[in-house]
């Protein structure tokens, strides 16, 4: 089946009525007062960041959260840091927890580490996207590095290739997991210094950058910008596992 990408704004507030959508992909787009009414169908997917949920009048929101939480226990730890003690604990589990999830992967063959399962990201390329997002949003927005972003380093889907260029991104780059995790350690380190040193002064302190241009403009104190690379490391190694689980099978 041909598969063809219709730009967003063509479908902004469209009704879609007595089609066929079977295997239909919605990825990277903005869905809020999405409503699916009266369709049918089996093996739905949704997958993302929502505020609230409603399936068949039922509001599942608080569920899915939940289920969530206890499947994945450092999200709760991730989400409600607040003293500097409490960043500490949550990136020396955020390091413990990839230790065990490399080694998994290392029993892996190589080609399958580039593998996109249900074309999410690669193991490799997630860890690159980790990469990226430790370099913007403490290599730059928090440690105001001259040089905070390394080429390996893979930015959210949808990213314009002049932003990427800009930023000395080499997306097609094709490097190996050993290549990727040296600069991710190296980042990594730079992190624990950082929530070593933390004091409740520095969590509030008021960040002169931005994570990167294309961020939006407004205030990024250091413990929004620590709590967004939380984040993105407790939810991606979810992803992570999810598909390591599949190239494994």
């Amino acid at each position: 089946m041909t598969r063809t990408t219709v730009p967003g704004e063509q479908l902004r507030g469209a009704l879609v009525h007595l089609s066929d959508l079977s295997g239909l992909e919605i990825r990277d787009c903005e869905i809020s007062g999405l409503r699916v009414v009266d369709c049918y169908g089996s093996d739905v997917y949704l997958g993302g960041d929502f505020g609230r949920l409603v399936v068949n009048d039922v509001d599942v929101t608080a569920y899915v959260e939940s289920e969530l939480d206890r499947r994945h226990p450092l999200r709760v730890l991730a989400r409600d840091v607040s003293t500097p003690t409490e960043h500490r604990a949550a990136w020396e589990a955020i390091e413990s927890m990839w230790e065990t999830t490399l080694a998994r992967a290392r029993r892996l063959p190589a080609s399958a580490l580039h593998e996109r399962v249900r074309g999410e990201w690669s193991f490799v390329e997630t860890q690159r996207h980790l990469l990226f997002a430790a370099d913007a949003w403490v290599g730059n927005a928090v440690l105001e590095e001259d040089a905070p972003y390394h080429p390996l380093g893979y930015p959210a889907g949808g990213t314009p290739p002049e932003v990427c260029a800009a930023l000395g991104l080499t997306l097609d780059a094709r490097p190996t997991l050993e290549e990727v995790l040296q600069a991710r350690r190296a980042r990594m380190a730079s992190v624990r210094r950082l929530v070593d040193g933390l004091t409740e002064a520095e969590l509030d302190r008021v960040c002169t950058r931005k994570p990167a241009d294309p961020y939006p403009d407004g205030e990024y104190v250091v413990r929004r910008c620590l709590r967004v690379v939380l984040k993105e490391e407790v939810e991606h190694h979810r992803y992570a596992v999810r598909d390591l689980a599949v190239l494994e099978g």
